[in-house]
């Protein structure tokens, strides 16, 4: 006799960036009832855009692979929503913006969403949203055990206007946040101590990100306005990472920059005012790309939880007992993909 189908689970996944989203739809699509939990307004955690007046920045994730063959048929769901980015010869520089190294173009293309890198993500979550699934602008608080339904969680959730809410009910619980977020709310919640010890060992660094837009030049290749190549990675001790965000598919033609700053810099600086660290960075900019125009647009964005230094090893963790699981680009790495590779896994774990 064939085993009759396992029951329907509600499933409660806290955190919309690559991880949650891979996460959730793949739940979905199994038939749970899945319920998404934000922070945030929107989707797509480092998978960001920030709007302008003179066009969007990708102001954390520049773009990603595809490496495994998992993710190249998620993304054959959504034809045509990713291009190859022609930037992914990228130079090295030396602090004062002298080529140090020009590597030949990779074979591996270098893809971003159109319009923005936030955009695969919103995609991908717009069924879970028009099902009514989707919590933005809440930060759960606290995971406990429902009284009223035994094996069973609830949420304890803070919206954006400090009201408080119980979501109760819930099979499971699956974290997609920061390492350190996690460990923090397990901790807050008397969960996992085991691991709250082991997620001790993950470190994130944080990254400062500068946003700048020129509305009086044309692409710089057209011009001469600024360097004439699209992608560098820095060794000024202020600067890692520097894109011409015109340079992308499907991208408005304004001149603009996304500039991230080095971890060791953005940690010594983490507390500063967003002015000081606009200035300082706009400065080093200038020292590296020769570019001293006043420019029309200029933002920063601070990202506390930026790059995996020390990666977790495991692709995720999942205590079927308890119906508690983690994911997330830092148990693999920091890439998009391992974000992507992660929710996947911890997904197909619960299944």
């Amino acid at each position: 006799m064939k085993k009759p189908p396992p029951p329907n689970r509600r499933v409660a996944i806290v955190g919309a960036g690559m991880a949650g989203i891979a996460c959730a739809r793949t739940l979905a699509q199994a038939g749970h009832a899945v319920t998404l939990f934000e922070k945030s307004r929107g989707y797509g955690g480092r998978m960001a855009t920030r709007r302008s007046p003179f066009g969007s920045f990708d102001h954390g994730a520049q773009y990603f692979t595809v490496r495994d063959a998992r993710l190249e048929r998620a993304l054959a769901t959504t034809p045509g929503l990713c291009r190859a980015w022609s930037a992914n010869a990228v130079r090295v520089l030396d602090p004062a913006g002298r080529l140090l190294e020009a590597a030949p173009p990779s074979r591996e293309p270098h893809w971003v969403p159109i319009p923005g890198m936030s955009t695969l993500v919103h995609q991908w979550a717009a069924p879970l949203e028009q099902s009514g699934a989707v919590q933005l602008q809440t930060q759960v608080t606290r995971i406990q055990a429902d009284p009223l339904a035994r094996g069973r969680w609830q949420l304890h959730t803070q919206a954006a206007d400090g009201a408080v809410h119980v979501h109760a009910g819930f099979d499971q619980v699956l974290l997609a946040i920061p390492a350190p977020q996690a460990a923090a709310l397990l901790g807050a919640s008397s969960l996992a101590p085991a691991w709250v010890t082991q997620l001790a060992g993950v470190t994130m660094a944080p990254c400062w990100t500068l946003m700048l837009a020129y509305p009086n030049a044309a692409q710089g290749g057209r011009t001469g306005f600024g360097p004439q190549w699209n992608a560098a990675r820095s060794t000024h001790h202020r600067v890692a990472w520097l894109a011409r965000e015109s340079s992308k598919p499907r991208r408005e033609p304004i001149e603009r920059w996304t500039v991230q700053a080095s971890a060791e810099w953005s940690q010594q600086h983490l507390e500063d005012t967003p002015e000081r660290v606009q200035g300082k960075l706009l400065k080093a900019f200038a020292e590296v790309t020769g570019i001293r125009a006043e420019p029309g647009h200029a933002e920063v964005h601070r990202w506390r939880y930026a790059k995996t230094q020390q990666a977790l090893g495991p692709s995720h963790l999942w205590d079927r007992r308890a119906g508690i699981g983690l994911c997330g680009d830092w148990c693999l790495g920091h890439r998009v993909e391992n974000a992507f590779v992660s929710g996947l896994e911890l997904a197909l774990a619960t299944l």
